[in-house]
This record gives C-alpha cells, structure tokens and sequence, in this order.
C-alpha cells in the first residue's frame, strides 16, 4: 500500500485528503477552518499564516489517525495563490499576510507598471498586467507603508510555499505558483530583473530558487513525522498553487480539458503546451505546476456574493436552490453586477455591486437570489469568451467548488456557458492534485525518470456523469443578451466606481 495526502489551503480552511494509489480511492479526509482579520479598511484583506499552520497539523492529524501512518510515501501542498509572506533572516513572519483578494494595492500597481514603461512593456517583460491581486505590488506596499518592516525582509514566500517551508524547513517555489507574482518572466520560467528591479534590486536576493513541478520541495521534517507516525521518508512535492492543483485534480493536464471553479473566487482555466499570452492582459499567463502553462481567468466575486445574498435572506442551500429554480431564466432582466470585492477580470478594482432592472415582479427573494447566481457566472463568462478569443475554446468544462455542488447552478452555468459541464466524483481538486502530484514526484524521486503525471490523474480523476448538465438552447439565446448588457453596464459605471469608493471612505 502507498498512500499520498493532498493538503489544499484555501481563504476559509485547510483540507486534507488521503489517496489510496492501489485503489485509487480517497480513503480519509479532514477539515478545519480559519479566518480573515477583521476589522481591517475597506480593499484589505489578510490572514495570520501560524493561523495556516495551525489548521494544516489538526487535518494532518485527524488523517493520520484514520490510515497507517507508516504507508504515507509523500504530501502535496496546494494553497491559495498571490499572498505575500514576509519573513526575517531567522524565517519568521514578520506581519499577517496580504492575500489574493486584498485590492489595496492600486497605487503600487501603478508605479510598477509605469517603472516597466506601461501596461503593454508589463506584458512583454513578464506576460502578464501588473494587477492588485498580484504579490509584486504587496511587496511594494510593505516598502512604502511599513518601512520598518520591510527593512526586516529577507525571504517573500507565497501561502502554500510557507506550508512547504513549515513542513521542511526549505524556502522553496516552483514554477506555477512564482507566475502569480508578477515578478516572473512566464515565457522563460526566470525571474524578470526588470519587475524586480521596480521594486528593489535587493529582492532577487530573497526571493527562493526556482525549481520544476516535479521536483520535491523537501523531506517531512523528522519531529513532524513522528508526531503524525509516519516514517522518516516521507517526500513533500513541490505543490502548487490552488488552481494549478485543481487542474492536477480534475485531469486538466493535457489540451483540450477546461476548468472551473466556483468558490470564494472563481476561476477558469486550461492546459496548454506553450505560453498562451493576452495583449489585453485580461487572461492570467500562469504557468502550470505540471511543466505546462495555464492561460488562466479569476473573478473575485462568486460564493462570496451568493452567500450574502443566502445570509439576507435567511435561507439554506435547499431555500436557495428552490428560490432560483422557481424563477424564470434571465431573473426577469434583473442583473447583478457582482462586485462586492471589486474586480479583477475585468479589472474593476474599484467596482461595486449593482442591481439593475428592481421593479415591482423582480423586487422578491426569488428573483434576487436568481440575479445573484446568474451575476457571477456571467462575470466568469465574460473571461472565457476572452479565453476563446485567444484560442482556448471549450467544448466541455468542468466544474467544482461549493457552486458546482447546486444541480440548480450547474444549469445556469451550461446555459450561460453554452457547453455542457459536469461536476467531478471528487469535489476537493486542489487536495486530490497534490496528492497526485505527490504521487508523481516519489515516482521520479525513485528512479522512474519517464513518469508522466498522467499515469497518475488516469484512473484517478473521475467525472460525475450523473452531474452533467446540457445547456438549454433557449437559456442560452437569453443569457448572451443579459451579458452584453452587463457588459456594457461595467463599462458604463468604471467611473462613476472611483467616485463612489471615495465617498464610502
């Protein structure tokens, strides 16, 4: 028996999952939450990374409990991209970490930006726009806000690069998750002297090597293994990214497979063999953690918006479901613009939410949890028509996170998608792809040069058939012209955000 686990570090837990590679069946799995810092202003959002480590030794120790600890061959670390870990000489953090949604950044964005010679030179010069939701820009607003703290950093990690630093000791980072920092020369896998440089040269120094997705990022720390009865050689892969993994967990690995994911944020994304690069910069140029690249799309506003919503109106999950399916499709030309976070495609991070079409039919729970539903799937839409554009079309997508888990919005994203989706029999895809992951790395690790990743995600990643969702074609005709007016609505109102922001402060 080999046993793998996959830890995936999201904004709001930590899960774990237990990979049987005989059978192919996840044999244990395990949770535990944490939390945002309240209280913070507006555009802030952080987190405390000992909060991370704590939640990852509860879920490493239920699972342990649960399996014969002496069959873990390797563990894979997935966690939630962009936010910036700072850490002293000695690897202490220094300050909460800023994370992926956090929009305060809008200044430093463009003073890098304008540094590299503007947005079209940040493209040429790293393949993607300098965005707030980036780590580059948190660097930079540590240097210009907490100067004090800055003249302590010496190492800048990203979430599931500190987990992997916990577990072994190394300042480790592979290529996937290094795309999302803006500091990286996607097309070449190197760091880009020129982004660092608009910070401050003595960055490239505190930054860790980079290495490839199969390589390990360290042995288990001794102290760690016997605390959970594992052996001594337990491997930790290189991790990823969480949707760099989600793509390991639901087969993403080859041309041809897209993504999506519908939780706090929502993401769309595809393999590809070659860099797939937006001029617009709309679509991320994200390596994979598979050796590949990941054109990748992130809205900001998707479970967070329809929990809300849920919350206000005093509903479950089933009140909710039953809300929307009682309401026609297009909510009776009522639309949400979801930007309760701001926004990131498009980048909107000034935005706000908007309703638009309230009348005496559309003013009922019915109606708004339904606008709420079809508000961010359209807004994930409006990314994946981009990936088209670029030459990454879908015939089938994907689908998990806690939105694919509703039959409800599963059709909502066929009819606003117009392809059909399928949910997948195991919904964790980041912890399933770091177990996955694990599972290759320990393979090449013990001498199999020519393991593919696929041998692994074969047999292993499985679609929910039963889950499937065909669009509706009349849905569909409907949904295209509710989207070009929402399109058009963001467009309209991206000034009228900047004013309003201010206002609210």
């Amino acid at each position: 028996m080999a046993l793998f686990i996959g830890i995936d570090s999201g904004t709001q837990s930590v899960k774990a999952i237990v990979l049987d590679l005989a059978t192919r069946k996840v044999i244990a799995e395990a949770r535990a939450p944490h939390a945002l810092i309240g209280g913070l202003p507006v555009g802030h959002m952080e987190q405390h990374p000992q909060d991370w480590t704590a939640a990852l030794d509860t879920v490493l120790r239920e699972v342990a409990g649960k399996i014969d600890g002496s069959q873990v061959r390797g563990l894979g670390v997935s966690g939630q991209q962009h936010g910036f870990v700072p850490l002293d000489e000695q690897g202490g953090v220094i300050r909460p970490a800023k994370l992926w949604c956090d929009t305060s950044t809008i200044a430093e964005c463009a003073i890098i930006t304008r540094k590299l010679g503007g947005p079209k030179a940040a493209i040429r010069k790293t393949g993607n726009l300098i965005l707030p939701g980036f780590t580059a820009p948190k660097i930079l607003w540590l240097k210009r806000h907490e100067p004090a703290n800055y003249q302590r950093l010496r190492h800048v990690l990203l979430p599931h690069d500190y987990l992997n630093f916990w577990l072994t000791g190394n300042y480790f980072m592979e290529f996937g998750d290094a795309s999302g920092t803006a500091l990286l020369d996607v097309r070449k896998r190197s760091w880009s002297k020129d982004a660092i440089n608009t910070i401050d040269p003595k960055l490239a120094g505190w930054l860790p090597p980079l290495s490839g997705s199969h390589e390990a990022a360290g042995m288990l720390k001794p102290k760690l293994a016997k605390r959970y009865g594992f052996t001594a050689e337990v491997v930790v892969s290189a991790g990823g990214g969480d949707n760099m993994m989600g793509a390991i967990g639901t087969g993403n690995v080859t041309p041809g497979v897209v993504t999506a994911s519908f939780g706090t944020s929502g993401t769309i994304y595809a393999y590809a063999g070659k860099p797939v690069v937006d001029p617009e910069g709309e679509i991320a140029a994200f390596c994979s953690s598979t050796g590949g690249w990941l054109p990748l799309l992130c809205t900001m506003n998707v479970t967070t918006v329809t929990e809300q919503v849920r919350a206000m109106l005093g509903q479950d999950f089933a009140a909710l479901d039953a809300a929307v399916a009682a309401t026609p499709a297009g909510a009776g030309g009522l639309v949400l613009l979801p930007y309760l976070a701001g926004e990131r495609t498009p980048n909107v991070p000034e935005g706000s939410g908007v309703l638009l079409g309230l009348n005496q039919q559309t003013f009922n729970a019915g109606h708004l949890a339904r606008a709420a539903m079809e508000g961010v799937t359209m807004g994930m839409n409006y990314g994946l028509r981009r990936l088209a554009q670029l030459g990454v079309k879908a015939k089938e997508i994907r689908v998990t996170g806690g939105g694919a888990k509703s039959p409800v919005w599963r059709q909502v994203m066929a009819d606003i998608f117009g392809v059909p989706v399928v949910a997948m029999m195991e919904d964790e895809g980041a912890a399933l792809g770091g177990a996955l992951q694990a599972a290759w790395c320990v393979a090449i690790r013990a001498g199999n040069s020519k393991a593919k990743l696929t041998d692994f995600t074969a047999g292993t990643v499985a679609l929910n058939e039963a889950a499937r969702c065909l669009p509706n074609k009349t849905n569909v005709a409907r949904y295209r012209e509710l989207q070009a007016l929402q399109d058009k609505l963001s467009l309209a109102l991206r000034d009228v955000f900047i004013v309003q922001r201010k206002l609210a402060r």
